[in-house]
């Protein structure tokens, strides 16, 4: 007897089921983006029970006809591809005609579709995957889906759902994605007691995201203007088609001052052609754009949005369309990382006060839900009833989990890193968290009303790093902090890490200068290292080299330390050469030439900087304001810490109940 055999199409189409339709808010995404591709102006999801009652997706796309309808059922059938050539250039959300047959096989499904050009609508009921019926309806243009009783003919999978707050979390979140790759389109979410989302059309991103997220969210963010590379650098085809040389790369969104910070990367959203996407490049760019801005533990909130000709990226690499590849990788990954880069720079954004105390996230908002007033457009729930603020949430919770990983190898070059993601829920109260705004918003005009209002309302403008020229240093405290006013208010600046960022600045100038300067040991200091160490030495041994280091070895475990940069102490001359081998070590693999020289950089400027606990004289705090002025980064020292915070007139005022 023949032990392969095919499988019956009921069973086939659950497996294949099973690939697409994770969970009630994969449902949700697969119509959502199929309204989105029939050119729906607005969609409407009503959902019960987490979406495992009922799930009802409504658009004015332009519907379908009869045949159509009955045809959309068949798998692998799709209006949005013809040859195979065509998954070269993918323009729409959806493409593998994989959805509704899947759909259809896990629930009771219904669908009411009319196209715009005919007078008569279409009905058509599928249960467990069998057409019921097919008949004539009265409906207006557009397509209505209705999803009951998901998983009931797979008993099994209905008990790994979780609980409806859980299962309407996870739509509430993948809704509030596409209303932010879709500001011009209104998004409506709503369950039988409330309404969870709804926003009207608007003008620009920051408009969504004010809807959205408040205020307060709004500040703390630095806007990445729209920025366009094209691709013809990239191309070494001598004949270059007219219009591949007009083929262009854009970079726009937003991303967050460095003062707000988060334990993971769940606050980071990538979309390249308005498809929300999970990419370890892209991951990687935002990492290094924010290197020697944040501290290595933490990370941004970042909403990017990547555009580049279809042809320039493949979309067709999962089965849940959620991960991409780039023609380009490696100009891709730069330009963005630039891009972000020198928004940050523009911006220069220091932190105040209230900021910096915001940036610890309270123990209870972890988990991304709770109560009470939520951002405009967003109702807030009844008392009693635990629903799930729409935040972004983290990427898996939909399925996009970064699986970043690592080999474990270590090599020299220019291909970026991989670093090793973590995976905690961010709080409230800062960016992409719940913030005071607007409690109900309903047109584009009521909202842009209120955001002037509350922005007149502002406890104090934010604080902008030139103003640091102007400071007039008054003393120290505890030797460590200097303590400066100006007319924008009370200042205090910490000491170490203000040189730390100078002078981390003036080497790596020098460093690309080839002017770094060395003194030599009086006698050399000869050092055992661990074997790993000795192997990172021999791949860096050159470039420690232009960096003022002059390091030999001495057998097979040893190095004599015979120079050290300028400015560094004898007894610092070890723990410093450890701390960057260490530190290399740790990136776990390739690094760029550039990271390298900026890791090496900033070890060198913290064993060299002013130490706290040191009195300084009036004019070494005026010259060290002085220098810290003149930098590019005077918010963060080379390792992410705060260098500056400001507590404003208007704060000061508030705190003696003067306003």
């Amino acid at each position: 007897m023949s032990r392969i055999r095919i499988l019956p199409e009921s069973v086939a189409n659950k497996i294949a089921a099973g690939e697409v339709v994770e969970r009630p808010a994969s449902v949700v995404k697969e119509l959502l983006e199929n309204a989105l591709d029939a050119g729906a102006k607005a969609v409407r999801i009503e959902v019960e029970q987490g979406g495992k009652r009922m799930i009802r997706v409504t658009d004015d796309g332009h519907g379908m006809t009869h045949d159509d309808a009955l045809l959309a059922f068949e798998r692998h059938a799709t209006s949005k591809l013809k040859t195979a050539d065509d998954l070269l250039s993918i323009a729409t959300l959806g493409f593998r005609g994989e959805a509704l047959p899947s759909i259809a096989a896990v629930s009771r499904l219904l669908l009411e579709t009319r196209d715009e050009s005919e007078g008569e609508g279409t009905r058509v009921e599928f249960a467990g995957g069998k057409l019921v019926g097919v008949k004539p309806a009265g409906s207006p243009a557009g397509t209505t889906f209705s999803v009951a009783d998901i998983f009931y003919c797979l008993p099994a999978r209905r008990k790994f759902l979780k609980s409806d707050t859980t299962e309407l979390g996870h739509i509430a979140s993948l809704v509030t994605h596409y209303a932010l790759a879709n500001p011009g389109k209104q998004f409506i979410l709503t369950t039988p007691t409330q309404e969870i989302i709804n926003c009207a059309p608007a003008e620009k991103l920051a408009d969504r995201i004010y809807q959205l997220f408040g205020r307060q969210a709004l500040e703390e963010l630095v806007e990445i203007p729209s920025v366009s590379a094209p691709f013809r650098a990239a191309i070494t085809e001598p004949q270059l088609d007219p219009e591949e040389e007009k083929a262009s790369l854009t970079v726009t969104g937003f991303t967050s001052r460095p003062e707000v910070q988060r334990l993971n990367r769940n606050g980071i959203y990538i979309f390249v052609n308005r498809r929300l996407v999970r990419d370890r490049l892209i991951l990687h760019a935002i990492h290094e754009a924010y290197r020697n801005i944040l501290p290595p533990t933490v990370f941004p909130a970042t909403l990017l949005f990547l555009k580049m000709p279809y042809d320039e990226v493949d979309v067709n690499v999962h089965p849940a369309k959620i991960e991409v590849r780039f023609r380009r990788s490696q100009l891709v990954h730069d330009f963005t990382r630039d891009t972000i880069r020198q928004a940050l720079m523009s911006a220069r954004p220091i932190a105040s006060f209230a900021a910096a105390a915001a940036t610890n996230p309270a123990p209870q908002a972890a988990a991304g839900f709770g109560n009470g007033a939520l951002s405009g457009g967003i109702t807030p729930a009844p008392a009693g009833l635990a629903v799930p603020r729409p935040v972004i949430p983290p990427m898996e919770d939909i399925g996009l989990g970064s699986g970043v990983g690592s080999d474990g190898g270590f090599g020299l070059s220019n291909a970026p890193m991989q670093p090793v993601e973590q995976r905690i829920p961010f709080g409230a109260g800062s960016a992409f968290g719940t913030a005071a705004a607007p409690a109900q918003v309903s047109t584009a005009s009521t909202w842009a009303g209120n955001l002037a209002a509350a922005s007149a309302d502002a406890p104090a403008t934010l604080p902008q790093p030139e103003q640091i020229a102007d400071l007039k240093p008054l003393g120290q405290v505890n030797s460590s902090f200097i303590v400066a006013v100006n007319g924008e208010g009370l200042w205090i600046v910490d000491q170490h890490v203000a040189h730390e960022r100078v002078l981390f600045e003036q080497h790596l100038a020098a460093r690309r200068a080839g002017q770094i300067e060395s003194q030599r040991m009086l006698m050399p200091l000869v050092i055992e290292l661990s074997p790993r160490q000795i192997v990172t030495f021999e791949k860096i041994a050159e470039e420690l080299g232009a960096n003022g280091f002059e390091v030999e070895l001495m057998g097979p475990k040893s190095v004599a330390i015979q120079a050290v940069p300028a400015g560094i102490a004898a007894p610092d001359a070890e723990k410093l050469l450890r701390e960057i081998l260490d530190g290399v070590e740790r990136e776990n693999t390739a690094i760029s030439i550039e990271t390298l020289q900026a890791k090496i950089a900033a070890s060198t400027a913290c064993h060299a900087a002013i130490k706290v606990n040191m009195p300084l004289e009036h004019s070494k705090m005026e010259w060290l304001l002085e220098a810290l002025a003149k930098t590019d980064c005077p918010m963060s020292c080379p390792h992410g810490r705060p260098v500056v915070l400001r507590y404003s007139v208007k704060e000061i005022e508030r705190a003696f109940h003067r306003i």
